[in-house]
C-alpha cells in the first residue's frame, strides 16, 4: 500500500510552493500550464510550433560531440538520435556539478525526470520522451558543491581555481577518494563505489569530465542525456537573446513587474532572485565575473576588462561563449536550445520560474511546464519497527524535536498537562470582570488587565514545570524517540539534503535508483516515506511504502 504526506504536512515547503501545488487561483498567471498529464499534449503541440529544424540538428550535433569519449547505452544513444525527429520532447531538470552528487536530491530530481518521460511514453505513445540532466558547468560557487555527507561525516574538496567550475581540475580529488575508501568499508557494494569514484574523479581532467560520467553510469541504463551547454554553437543559438538583454535590459523590467505582483498578492511569498539590469556574466579562463553597464560603457565587474557598445556587440557577435546567462536567463537559454515541455525542481527553484513567464512572453519562447520533484524519506526496515514501537505516526516524525518532544509526554501522562481549559475560563472569568469595571468604575480597568495577564502568565509557567517534570519521568522514551528522528532528519533538516546517495546504496546493495524508478510517481505532488529491508542477499530487494 502507498501512502504520501502533503507537501504542507511536513514544515519544509514554503506557502508558496504548497499554494502553487494547490492551483490557488492568484498564482495561476504565474505559469502556462499546470504539469497535470492531461495538458501535455497542447504543451507539445506549442513547443512543436515553435521550436525549428535547425535548433534539432545543431542539439545532435553538440551531443554526437559531448559524448564521443564516453560509453554510452543503446537507450541513450536512441535517445540522441531521436533527438533529431519533430516528435521528440524532453523533460529537463539542472543542477550543480555536486561533489559525488551532493545530497540525495539530486538522484531524486533525475530520478523524477526519467520516470515523468516513462508515464508520458504510455500515454502519448505517438511521441519520444527524453529525459534531460542539464550540467550546470558555468556555476561558479564552489563552495556550494565541494563537499558531500557520508554516514554524518564531511568530506571536502579544496581548490583555488576560479571561474566556471566546469573547468575545475580535479586535482586533489585523490585525497577525497583515499578518505572515502576507507569510509566506504569492504563490502561488495562498497568496492563498487570506490571504483566508481576513482573512475569519475581520479580518470578524468575536470570537473565536467567527471560528472558526466558519475551521472552516465548511475542513469545510462533509463537513457538519460547529459547535456553541458558551455559550447560556443549551443551560446550561438542564445546570442540575438543576450543581444537584447545587452542592450534593452528586457529580463530586468518583466520579471520586476511579477516580483510586485507577488509581493502584493502574499507578502509572505518569497522574492526567491532579483534581476540585475544585466543578467549576463562574462566567461573567460578562471574568471566569471558580472557584466555592468556604467556612464555608457560595459564593465566586467574585478577585472579591467571594459567594452564599448559597438565592441561588445562584436564581441558576442564573434565569441558568444564568453557570455554566461545567470540565474535569471538560464532558464531562457535551456528552452531555446531544447524541445522541452516541463522543468522538475526543488521548492527554490519552483519559485524563481514562477518569476519568469512574462520575461519568456517578452522574448517569445514559450513557457515550461514546472513540476516540483519527488521528495522522499528513506526509511530502513529496522526504523520503521522502532516507529511502530514507539508508537509513533508518520506525521509525529516530521514534527521538529521541541514540538515532537512536548506532544508524546503529552501523551504518555497519566493526567492532562494542557491547560487550555483553564485559560479559557479564566479568561470569561476576566471578562465578566472587565465588563463590570467598565459599567461602574473605569478606573479599575487597568488593574483587572494587569491581574488577568498575571495570572494568565502564572498558569503558563505552572503548564511549564509540570511538563517539564513529565520529561523527566518518561526521559528514556524521549530519548529513544528523538535518536530516532535525529537518525532520520539529520542536522533537524530532511534528510534529502543532507545525506549523500552513497550510503544507502550500500544499505540496499545497490538497489536504491531501481528501487525510486519503480515506485516514484512525479505527477502525485505528495511526500514519500520509502521504506527498505536492509536485511536481503544481493540480487533480492523487499521494499515497503508507507
Amino acid at each position: 500500500m502507498t501512502q504520501y504526506i502533503p507537501f504542507e504536512d511536513t514544515g519544509y515547503f514554503s506557502k508558496f510552493i504548497t499554494d502553487y501545488l494547490a492551483q490557488k487561483e492568484p498564482l495561476k498567471c504565474l505559469y502556462h500550464r499546470f504539469p497535470l498529464t492531461t495538458n501535455f499534449l497542447e504543451q507539445i503541440k506549442e513547443k512543436q510550433a515553435h521550436f525549428p529544424k535547425e535548433h534539432r540538428t545543431l542539439l545532435f550535433q553538440v551531443l554526437k560531440e559531448q559524448y564521443q569519449n564516453l560509453s554510452i547505452s543503446e537507450k541513450t544513444h536512441s535517445h540522441i538520435e531521436a533527438l533529431q525527429q519533430e516528435h521528440t520532447f524532453t523533460i529537463t531538470t539542472g543542477h550543480q556539478l555536486s561533489l559525488f552528487t551532493g545530497p540525495l536530491y539530486f538522484i531524486y530530481k533525475i530520478v523524477s525526470t526519467i520516470v515523468s518521460c516513462q508515464q508520458l511514453k504510455q500515454l502519448y505513445p505517438n511521441y519520444t520522451f527524453v529525459p534531460i540532466y542539464w550540467m550546470a558547468t558555468e556555476d561558479h560557487d564552489f563552495e556550494e558543491i565541494n563537499h558531500f555527507t557520508f554516514q554524518g561525516q564531511k568530506l571536502s574538496w579544496h581548490s583555488k581555481e576560479g571561474g566556471a567550475v566546469g573547468t575545475f581540475s580535479t586535482e586533489g580529488l585523490d585525497k577525497v577518494a583515499s578518505v572515502l575508501n576507507i569510509l566506504l568499508g569492504k563490502s561488495h557494494q562498497g568496492e563498487s563505489l570506490k571504483r566508481l569514484f576513482e573512475k569519475a574523479y581520479i580518470e578524468h581532467a575536470t570537473l565536467a569530465e567527471a560528472t558526466r560520467y558519475l551521472v552516465n553510469e548511475l542513469f545510462a541504463p533509463y537513457g538519460l542525456v547529459i547535456i553541458d551547454g558551455d559550447n560556443p554553437k549551443l551560446k550561438g543559438c542564445l546570442a540575438p537573446y543576450l543581444k537584447r538583454e545587452l542592450f534593452e535590459q528586457l529580463s530586468q523590467k518583466e520579471v520586476e513587474k511579477t516580483l510586485s505582483y507577488i509581493k502584493q498578492t502574499d507578502k509572505s511569498y518569497p522574492e526567491q532572485v532579483h534581476p540585475r539590469e544585466i543578467n549576463i556574466f562574462y566567461l573567460s579562463k578562471g574568471i566569471r565575473e558580472r557584466i555592468v553597464k556604467e556612464n555608457g560603457v560595459y564593465k566586467v565587474l574585478n577585472t579591467h576588462i571594459e567594452f564599448t557598445p559597438e565592441a561588445l556587440e562584436e564581441e558576442l557577435t564573434q565569441f558568444p561563449e564568453r557570455f554566461s546567462p545567470n540565474v535569471i536567463l538560464r532558464p531562457l537559454y535551456q528552452e531555446i536550445i531544447l524541445p522541452n515541455l516541463a522543468y522538475i525542481g526543488g521548492g527554490g527553484e519552483i519559485a524563481y520560474w514562477l518569476e519568469l513567464k512574462t520575461m519568456f512572453a517578452a522574448y517569445g519562447v514559450p513557457f515550461p511546464m514546472l513540476m516540483l520533484r519527488n521528495s522522499v524519506l528513506l526509511v530502513s526496515d529496522k526504523q520503521r519497527k522502532n516507529i511502530e514501537k514507539l508508537r509513533l505516526s508518520y506525521h509525529d516524525i516530521f514534527l521538529k524535536n521541541n514540538i515532537l518532544e512536548n506532544k508524546i509526554t503529552q501523551k504518555l501522562s497519566e493526567y492532562p498537562i494542557d491547560f487550555s481549559s483553564q485559560k479559557q475560563m479564566l479568561e470569561k472569568q476576566f471578562a465578566d470582570l472587565l465588563e463590570i469595571a467598565l459599567h461602574t468604575d473605569k478606573s479599575f480597568l487597568g488593574a483587572v488587565k494587569a491581574q488577568e495577564k498575571k495570572q494568565l502568565k502564572g498558569l503558563e509557567q505552572l503548564e511549564k514545570r509540570l511538563l517539564k517534570a513529565q520529561k523527566k519521568k518518561y526521559k528514556e522514551q524521549l530519548e529513544r524517540i528523538l535518536s530516532l528522528r535525529i537518525s532520520l532528519f539529520p542536522k533537524e533538516s530532511l534528510q534529502e539534503r543532507v545525506d549523500n546517495f552513497s550510503e544507502y546504496m550500500i544499505q540496499t546493495q545497490g538497489q536504491l535508483i531501481e528501487m525510486l524508478i519503480k515506485h516514484l510517481n512525479p505527477f502525485d505532488f505528495r511526500f514519500v516515506i520509502l521504506c527498505y529491508d536492509t536485511s536481503y542477499r544481493e540480487g533480492e530487494c523487499i521494499e515497503y511504502f508507507i
